[in-house]
């Protein structure tokens, strides 16, 4: 998932977060990825069909799958993102990464294998965050779009413990976007007809920051 979009920056400041570089993050949740492992990988974009299609479960935890997520951590970093999902580098296994911070400045980093989104819970009042939402592989596009501001994900960690994550704010809109794109879902799909036309316009008419997979 792209950084967070604020409208009153111009466009030389479309992936700025309100994080790290505004204001310092309250804590960090998490272990920071040691930057010394892992390569940087190109991004996958819109039209690629390992975007488009649920993808594999992960059954072998080994070294291949440590060394993946470490280059899924550095191609996130290279791309200014917030959180990437392993089909977003071409990868057809169910692994996300994520930094991303929530709307209280707290910091989450992490990763997540074979993620589920647990259903809201009754017990919490739904309240839906229609802020912008930007995604790494429709590079340079931003489009409002209402989600749930509460999400908790389970699964597995590399080693094959079960783990939970939960967030809200923009942490949450980022649980969801990158379980969304392993069951071959991007956020653009979700906008109305119009919408979707005026993202895919906003990437057509940008140029990327970062490396991209060419669509044949």
């Amino acid at each position: 998932m792209a950084e967070q979009h604020d409208h009153q920056h111009d466009h030389d400041h479309d992936h700025d977060q309100e994080s790290a570089a505004d204001e310092a993050p309250l804590k960090v949740v998490g272990e920071q990825p040691d930057l010394s492992k892992g390569t940087a990988r190109p991004i996958t974009v819109v039209g690629n069909p390992v975007l488009h299609r649920e993808v594999k479960d992960v059954t072998a935890f080994d070294g291949e799958l440590s060394a993946l997520i470490d280059d899924m951590f550095q191609s996130m970093y290279a791309a200014e993102g917030v959180g990437l999902a392993a089909n977003q580098i071409g990868v057809d296994l169910k692994v996300f990464v994520y930094d991303c911070p929530d709307d209280e400045g707290v910091r989450h980093i992490g990763h997540v294998i074979n993620p589920k989104l647990e259903e809201y819970p009754a017990d919490r009042r739904r309240v839906l965050d229609d802020s912008n939402e930007g995604c790494l592989s429709v590079p340079g596009a931003y489009a409002e779009l209402p989600r749930p501001e509460y999400a908790a994900v389970t699964g597995v960690d590399k080693d094959g413990r079960p783990i939970r994550v939960e967030g809200t704010g923009f942490f949450a809109r980022c649980l969801q976007h990158e379980t969304d794109h392993l069951f071959g879902t991007l956020y653009i799909d979700k906008l109305s007809k119009r919408d979707r036309k005026d993202a895919l316009k906003q990437m057509a008419e940008g140029t990327a920051r970062y490396a991209t997979v060419a669509n044949d």
